[in-house]
């Protein structure tokens, strides 16, 4: 069982009533709760500036009509094949595809792979969401 600490926070009235609005809003049960997903939310992005083995996904909208579009995005996950834990293919519609890319390890080497794929010509969005190994957060 994990050790807990307490500590007390001064904070203005209105910044405490609009977190209590906000916490309230995504469902904590109480403050506690809600900080603490802040702090650990805070931990993964200093995780990510050490440039220590993280995780991620990578989430790419684009058009598969686009000429070369999809074998270049194929390359390229080739390119970092060593960095790919798993991907998933999704036809949103007749014209635009859905590729979620589950990766892990150095942090400046998954964020160069999503930009690369951002850059391509036909991607209509691509998102990095980082996240945590657990290993240095508890």
């Amino acid at each position: 069982m994990t050790e807990v600490s307490r500590f007390g926070v001064s904070l203005d009235r209105r910044l405490l009533r609009d977190f209590d609005r906000w916490a309230g809003k995504k469902g904590y049960g109480n403050r506690s709760e809600a900080i603490r997903d802040l702090i650990r939310s805070a931990l993964v992005g200093e995780e990510w500036k050490r440039g220590e083995e993280v995780v991620g996904v990578i989430v790419t909208v684009f058009d598969h009509h686009r000429r070369r579009l999809t074998a270049r995005m194929t390359e390229l996950q080739h390119e970092y094949f060593h960095r790919i834990v798993a991907s998933q293919h999704v036809h949103l519609d007749h014209d635009n595809c859905l590729e979620v890319t589950v990766v892990k390890g150095k942090a400046e080497e998954i964020e160069e792979l999503a930009d690369r794929l951002r850059s391509l010509k036909g991607v209509k969005h691509c998102s990095l969401s980082a996240a945590t190994t657990g290993r240095e957060i508890a």
